[in-house]
């Protein structure tokens, strides 16, 4: 994927494949997105020059060129970077591929949110096997060659990465505050689309909606109506880039006020319209 694509994470797997790896390259002051997110897929992250910072279930790191991000299944996890020129591969995958009998070690190893760095020699090794994995991908997704290539790169990590310890990163404690949270958060796990008012999730959290509305921005850093827009956009994003769905379908299915609304919201959020989001996909797997 070129700096002239469009990029909105998470990419979600094709129907039949293990994986999917993709490129992504900024050049300096394009604008940059992410928020707190979560995605039924396994994701490393192989940066190639970064600056800024990863926010995960350990709290707050600080990433370098060349390190690797490792987000499990259904946690949360976000990016703060800054407006330099930045690249990375980026590769999703099913948690049964830790299932395989080769990676026993591996399947050990990946057990939670980390974030990794590895030695020079073992760095560049990464890249060019990520590389590889990229252009065996984009040949033949399902080849027994990507399916290996895969599996060597996961070995590989669990053997030479090691987590980034203090004080490299700050520590968040997972305090009873940050646990109130829980049912809400677990409703935004798990469906595209919730439809509570503030009022609405601070009861169900048994909270009072200003004690709610400070807790939830301390943790998510943005407040609860901004991060349900963008929890439906990015939901919508994903139902672009894996359903027949139609613009007007998809507006209405994420409880939008009407389909002009929408598309305003998503071309805010991503730069583009909603169609021009899933051409730029369709002709990116061309």
């Amino acid at each position: 994927m070129n700096k002239n694509n469009v990029y909105c994470e998470p990419f979600c797997i094709q129907k039949g494949y293990e994986f999917e790896v993709h490129h992504v390259v900024y050049s300096k002051d394009s604008p940059y997105s992410c928020f707190m997110h979560f995605h039924e897929v396994h994701e490393l992250i192989v940066f190639d020059t970064i600056d800024g910072a990863f926010f995960y279930s350990q709290g707050k790191s600080i990433l370098q060129d060349q390190d690797l991000v490792f987000t499990p299944a259904l946690e949360t996890h976000d990016f703060e970077l800054s407006n330099r020129a930045k690249s990375w591969y980026i590769i999703q995958f099913l948690p049964s591929v830790l299932l395989d009998p080769g990676l026993v070690q591996a399947d050990a190893f990946f057990k939670g949110g980390m974030h990794l760095r590895l030695q020079r020699e073992d760095a560049e090794a990464i890249q060019t096997m990520t590389r590889w994995l990229l252009d065996s991908y984009q040949l033949s997704p399902s080849s027994d060659r990507s399916n290996a290539l895969l599996r060597l790169l996961l070995c590989w990590v669990a053997e030479r990465a090691e987590p980034v310890k203090p004080p490299h990163y700050e520590v968040i404690v997972k305090s009873a505050s940050y646990a109130k949270l829980t049912p809400v958060v677990n409703l935004f796990r798990h469906n595209q689309c919730v439809n509570l008012s503030l009022e609405q999730a601070a009861a169900l959290c048994c909270l009072s909606p200003a004690y709610f509305s400070r807790l939830f921005k301390s943790v998510f850093r943005c407040n609860y109506s901004d991060y349900n827009v963008k929890h439906r956009l990015y939901s919508a994003a994903r139902l672009l880039s894996q359903s027949n769905f139609s613009v007007t379908d998809i507006s209405y299915e994420l409880s939008f006020s009407s389909p002009s609304h929408f598309i305003a919201q998503f071309k805010k959020q991503f730069g583009v319209t909603p169609k021009k989001y899933k051409t730029t996909l369709v002709q990116a797997r061309v």
